[in-house]
């Protein structure tokens, strides 16, 4: 098929050409290879569509659109570079930086594609404008050539050069089609990966959310929207899960190939209430468990089935009793990692477990039971190390439901603490450098019992003060505050030597302040809070800081200036303490910012920026097939040069 055909297809509707959830990722460099191949008449490889039925409701007035609409499965890079050189401007469904493919000049003299660079190109007639060429014809450059006594002499051959470039909008692609109605979501990404086997992996989400498109064009749009919503009220969720959601809520499964046959009101529908759903369980986790941030929060496959209980449940949590047994619930599937593998089909199986019956949440509190056996926590759970354990959330859910109070003001740690040395921070008990003098293991050094929360006020007061100086002074201005954060009042285990027996004993108070809040929670016994709150009603702070010393505060901020320049760059942000797992789930290293599909996701190697980590660090990130760097400045210079491609411009 002409590539002239393919793009008026797409702009009749007839070829849907989404960016699926990973968006557009070539770089600039790779825009330019392609004009470059097809100038030179290389073959860039075929395409592959799927031909599926598109929702006839949304296609009712649109004579130009038929019944169907074919999917444009593999090629999407390749094509959507081309509608932007071609066409002067974006497809629909675009969702990146315009600028990759846009201001893209060729040299008639030395045959050389470049972006637009103004010291080059202002006032050089031997730079062509691309997609001036290509709208345009080659009628007005022969006249400008003819015109000019330098060019005149080989006006002929730039007359070819600039034709073999618009011819190529007739050049011939292959196009193999996935057709026939036994090829469902499943099937289609089945057959893509195997075909695309060394290349970019297509998920079932990707495909379902492409189907979508192809009836609804501004869907993705309107996801996207409230994604940023959610964003911004400090709750960052990926697509994929919003797109699990609706499905959950509109068919009642978890397989996305289920979305097939509803139509795009059903859609709509389904979006805006399972964004009302997400809404409710975002304002009770906050409010009822203190989990206030997307980094404590936890357990995010558990939504799905949360959404779907809220819809059949005419969108409400239930009486107080019912709430908190699906908190409690919730809360579980987070401690043991419920949705950690399989997560399609386990879903599938408590899906159909709140369907049709008296006790929703008995049945999946009993399901939970089958597989664990025992939900009483020990204090072995709480050995993990790291801000990355599962326990970690649990730790600041304590802090918040049972009250903790500040080591220097001796005032509760709750959501209404006002002023900027307020927000909570991670504290070490026994400072790092400290421990690290006596040769104690990184993984004992920074264990969850080694860990509380304190407002930045006192945690900068405290610095790096051993606990046997800072716990008797303490007590005696602020009695009881220790216990409070569940501290063994055995002044021995406050000595050096006795590090391990205090993370063994403060590892049984957890364990026991944690099985009182279930158990009662389980039982509906809790106290109802005294404040609720809108976690969408204003700008907030989050509570939950990740520093726990001034150098880590430096730090902090030199990520976050390094995520906002990400984004202006139209790049993904990176996520933050990205854990790397041994064979075990254990966490072998936590990395600062990771991009582990890539910066150009699936395109370009998993990345890694790694701030003052040490060589065992370096080594593991290596070896779990990371790129690292331990600078942002390198990091920066890696993104201009080698995916951005701005060093030729």
């Amino acid at each position: 098929m002409k590539i002239s055909t393919i793009l008026d297809q797409i702009d009749m509707g007839s070829m849907a050409l989404p960016e699926f959830q990973r968006g557009y990722v070539w770089n600039r460099n790779q825009v330019r290879d392609l004009m470059n191949s097809l100038y030179k008449r290389y073959p860039v490889g075929s395409l592959l569509v799927w031909e599926t039925k598109r929702d006839k409701t949304a296609a009712r007035g649109q004579s130009n659109v038929t019944d169907n609409v074919k999917m444009l499965l593999d090629g999407q890079q390749r094509m959507t570079s081309l509608y932007g050189i071609i066409r002067g401007k974006a497809p629909k469904f675009f969702d990146g930086d315009p600028k990759v493919f846009t201001y893209l000049y060729f040299n008639v003299e030395e045959e050389v594609f470049e972006f637009y660079g103004p010291m080059k190109m202002d006032g050089n007639p031997s730079w062509v404008d691309v997609t001036d060429l290509m709208k345009n014809g080659i009628e007005p450059f022969i006249s400008k050539f003819s015109e000019d006594p330098e060019k005149s002499s080989s006006l002929g051959l730039y007359i070819k050069r600039l034709n073999q470039i618009h011819q190529v909008q007739e050049i011939n692609l292959h196009v193999e089609e996935i057709t026939g109605e036994d090829k469902d979501t499943d099937t289609v990404v089945e057959i893509f990966n195997k075909v695309n086997s060394g290349g970019t992996k297509l998920s079932k989400g990707d495909l379902a959310l492409a189907k979508v498109c192809g009836s609804w064009p501004e869907a993705r749009n309107e996801l996207k929207a409230r994604l940023e919503r959610w964003k911004k009220a400090g709750f960052d969720f990926k697509m994929d899960w919003y797109l699990r959601c609706i499905n959950a809520v509109v068919t009642g499964e978890a397989k996305f190939q289920n979305l097939d046959d509803i139509t795009t009101k059903e859609f709509k529908d389904g979006l805006e209430t399972a964004e009302k759903a997400v809404d409710k369980l975002l304002n009770t986790i906050s409010s009822r468990l203190g989990l206030d941030h997307d980094r404590v929060l936890g357990s995010v496959y558990s939504f799905p089935l949360m959404c779907r209980y809220i819809y059949n449940n005419g969108m409400s949590l239930g009486d107080h009793r019912q709430r908190d047994q699906l908190l409690y619930w919730y809360i579980n599937t987070m401690l043991w990692g419920r949705y950690a593998a399989s997560t399609e089909s386990t879903l599938d199986k408590d899906l159909d477990l709140i369907e049709d019956t008296d006790q929703p949440i008995e049945n999946l509190v009993q399901e939970l039971r089958q597989n664990r056996g025992d939900l009483k926590l020990y204090g072995s759970d709480f050995k993990g190390w790291s801000r990355g354990a599962r326990f970690y959330p649990m730790l600041y859910m304590l802090t918040r439901v049972w009250h903790a109070k500040d080591w220097g003001s001796g005032d509760e740690l709750s959501h209404h603490l006002l002023g900027n040395l307020c927000g909570l921070q991670l504290h070490h008990i026994f400072p790092k450098a400290y421990l690290y003098d006596s040769d104690y293991e990184r993984r004992e050094v920074n264990a969850l019992a080694n860990m509380t929360f304190l407002t930045q006020e006192t945690n900068l007061e405290i610095s790096d003060k051993p606990p046997i100086q800072y716990f008797p002074e303490i007590e005696a201005k602020h009695p009881g505050v220790l216990a409070s954060h569940w501290i063994p009042m055995d002044e021995n285990l406050w000595k050096k030597e006795n590090f391990k027996d205090f993370l063994v004993a403060r590892q049984e108070l957890l364990a026991e302040a944690a099985n009182k809040f279930l158990n009662e929670l389980k039982e509906g016994h809790v106290e109802e809070n005294e404040f609720t709150h809108d976690v969408f009603s204003e700008k907030r702070e989050p509570l939950y800081i990740r520093v726990d010393s001034i150098a880590d505060q430096e730090e902090e901020q030199l990520l976050s200036d390094l995520q906002s320049w990400m984004s202006g760059q139209g790049l993904p942000e990176g996520e933050w303490g990205y854990e790397i797992l041994d064979e075990n789930e254990e966490p072998q290293a936590i990395i600062d910012l990771a991009w582990p599909d890539g910066v150009q996701k699936y395109l370009s190697h998993p990345v890694a920026l790694l701030i003052d980590e040490d060589e065992e660090t370096k080594k593991i990130v290596n070896k779990a097939g990371f790129r690292y760097f331990t600078s942002a400045e390198e990091f920066r210079k890696y993104i201009l040069e080698e995916i951005l491609v701005l060093n030729t411009i």
